[in-house]
């Protein structure tokens, strides 16, 4: 049985989660997957509105979706998420971990506080849902898999958000050990985008000149992680790796973080 689309036997749409899904990088990875075929889950914190808005993008191409909230940063939310979701769609097959909380510190700023809270909903939040979703796919006699959302700021290190990218190294090294523990009920996959979106803190004009700065003349955009997560998903033979895809921007050395150059 392929762990790619466990439920296709049946032909029983496959459901996916994904946190983080009701604006930004999220919200384009849940169109891209009900594009795909995929019922989606869309997981908000705050954003109802827009969570409402996705959802109802994700039912014109999947016919199936519906919005859940929770605070990945509170274990017993993060524990109740995948059975609720579950109550909804009667399975689960997938879970795509792109929530990220992403507040700046650097080194003289740093506390056990700040480094808690990323660890929390950045680690520890989609380690549980790994973990939940393997005990329902062994449950179904299924298989299924985890896209664990990174940074290329991992691979090219500078020394702002400290705690941020602590909890993506983190996360990345749980990505192995997942794909390790879980296996072969579960593969987990990460994917590593570069400077993909605008943020508050840069204009239109230092966005698009710091988006040509890699190899290949662009960074990536919603589109290319969002096609990545969906071939993460489709690919049975990929698990315990990391798919980046920043037009090659790892390859390079930035002094700063890119919001701060």
């Amino acid at each position: 049985m392929s762990n790619t689309t466990p439920s296709s036997a049946s032909h029983t749409p496959r459901v996916v989660l994904v946190t983080g899904a009701a604006k930004r990088l999220g919200r384009e990875i849940a169109l891209a997957l009900a594009g795909s075929g995929w019922q989606v889950a869309v997981h908000y914190r705050g954003s109802e509105a827009d969570a409402l808005e996705t959802v109802a993008q994700c039912q014109a191409l999947s016919g199936n979706s519906a919005a859940f909230d929770a605070n990945l940063n509170q274990e017993d939310a993060v524990r109740g998420l995948l059975p609720r979701v579950m109550a909804h769609f009667g399975q689960v097959d997938a879970v795509v971990n792109s929530a990220a909380l992403f507040e700046h510190d650097d080194a003289p700023s740093f506390s056990f506080e700040r480094m808690a809270q990323h660890l929390q909903a950045n680690t520890g939040a989609p380690i549980l849902l790994a973990q939940a979703l393997h005990t329902h796919l062994q449950a179904r006699g299924a298989q299924g898999a985890v896209v664990n959302m990174l940074d290329q700021k991992l691979w090219n290190q500078n020394p702002d958000f400290l705690s941020y990218t602590l909890s993506k190294a983190a996360l990345e090294a749980a990505t192995t050990m997942l794909a390790m523990g879980l296996a072969p009920t579960v593969r987990v996959v990460g994917v590593a985008p570069g400077l993909t979106l605008t943020s508050h803190m840069l204009s239109d004009e230092k966005f698009a000149a710091l988006h040509q700065l890699s190899p290949l003349g662009r960074s990536s955009t919603p589109a290319d992680v969002a096609a990545a997560v969906v071939f993460a998903l489709s690919n049975a033979s990929i698990t315990g790796t990391t798919l980046l895809v920043d037009g090659g921007q790892h390859l390079m050395r930035f002094e700063r973080d890119f919001s701060l150059m």
